[in-house]
């Protein structure tokens, strides 16, 4: 299981349900637990109120729709399958101001692969179009003061860590605005043998 998910998201059995028709969902890269941590408190020291409910990660798909859960897992699934582990540097800062007011860590190596990925999930059942460009990105500081941005931008210029990746998130979006993890899946791999219809692992 990833870093995100033992924070942010409950185990899909938790209510007996696999998620609905009609949910947004969500795809992501989880982090090692000492750079998500490290990470997380520098967000909070920017004054980022989010930065003890989301742990640093790298988004593949942001909030989607999607009409049909088993087309969709299938889908993911299937992108999962076909994707080799590979190794994610992020160093240095941006910024997407004055369009919006976030500061991120860059994703250095592993760039191509955030965006493959991105582009093949972002097809078939979850196929639409988006207001902006993808880009792979680790937020630290969203929506705060100015200089509280300034700030984030040069406290972790010359920040830079290195990691494995070997599986991505799915996540639901539910009804009280929490990301519940639906599945963990690893790249390269087929589904564990334990899984529900609905996606669900006995156990995590």
């Amino acid at each position: 299981m990833s870093p995100v998910s033992k924070v942010i998201a409950k185990d899909a059995t938790s209510n007996g349900h696999g998620p609905r028709e009609g949910v947004s969902i969500g795809v992501i890269l989880g982090f090692p637990p000492d750079i998500a941590e490290e990470l997380g408190r520098w967000r909070a020291s920017f004054g980022d109120p989010m930065a003890g409910v989301i742990p640093a990660h790298i988004t593949l798909i942001t909030t989607t729709m999607t009409q049909d859960w088993d087309a969709t897992l299938s889908h993911v699934r299937a992108v999962a399958r076909k994707q080799d582990p590979f190794t994610v540097t992020i160093a240095g800062t941006g910024t997407f101001r004055p369009v919006s007011p976030v500061v991120y860590v860059n994703v250095k190596d592993g760039f191509g692969d955030c965006v493959s990925l991105h582009r093949e999930l972002q097809t078939g059942p979850l196929e639409r179009d988006l207001p902006f460009a993808y880009h792979p990105h680790v937020t630290v500081a969203h929506d705060v003061a100015p200089e509280s941005l300034d700030e984030a931008e040069a406290a972790l210029k010359n920040y830079r860590a290195t990691f494995p990746v070997v599986s991505m998130g799915l996540y639901e979006h539910d009804d009280n605005g929490i990301w519940q993890l639906r599945e963990e899946l690893n790249f390269g791999t087929e589904p564990d043998d334990d899984r529900g219809p609905d996606g669900a692992t006995g156990a995590r």
